[in-house]
């Protein structure tokens, strides 16, 4: 089935942020009218393509998923990309080619951590050359690289792209630890 662009927008913010979301959130992550948010959604529904898991809530579904062309993760696959954590192929942040900070992160946990207090320049830098999607490929993380890719397409900047990626980074390690069956440590609070 072929998807119109505001419903493609909608399951792609949904998918985007991983988590339920109520049409007022949707509406200003797309810049759409609370109004087409909700007609739209009704139609996600009734195909299937998203669900409402509380009152008033709407999340994407699998079938969601896939019609944007991103894979299942299963339990196996996310306790591989959870116990992703490499001394040989640290990511290693820069500011720019050639000025590389003096922080790195060696798995998902650890690179959620550092995008709190990196200078938001080097946040800047990697989100445009792609190396953050890169490097969630791999670890075996499509789904995080397809998120990180539809933020860098809004081309937001400074602190607003600092905080979409902590959270979508952050809750994509929720998801990943639930998967997998594991307790992560506490949610870290959200960067200023």
């Amino acid at each position: 089935m072929s998807l119109s662009q505001l419903k493609r927008e909608i399951l792609e913010s949904m998918y985007m942020h991983g988590k339920a979301m109520d049409p007022a959130e949707i509406a200003v992550d797309t810049k759409m009218e609370v109004k087409r948010v909700n007609l739209n959604v009704l139609g996600l529904i009734r195909i299937g393509y998203a669900s409402s898991p509380e009152k008033g809530k709407y999340t994407i579904t699998k079938k969601g998923k896939n019609a944007l062309g991103v894979p299942d993760t299963d339990r196996q696959k996310a306790v591989t990309i959870l116990s992703y954590a490499s001394d040989d192929k640290p990511f290693v942040f820069y500011v720019e080619i050639g000025k590389p900070l003096d922080t790195q992160a060696l798995s998902l946990r650890d690179f959620a951590d550092k995008l709190g207090n990196v200078d938001v320049a080097s946040i800047e830098f990697h989100v445009n050359r792609k190396d953050f999607e890169t490097w969630a490929n791999g670890l075996g993380d499509s789904e995080l690289a397809k998120r990180i890719e539809l933020l860098r397409l809004r081309s937001l900047v400074g602190e607003d792209l600092r905080r979409q990626l902590f959270e979508i980074v952050e809750q994509r390690f929720v998801e990943l630890t639930a998967l997998a069956g594991q307790t992560g440590p506490p949610q870290q609070p959200t960067p200023a």
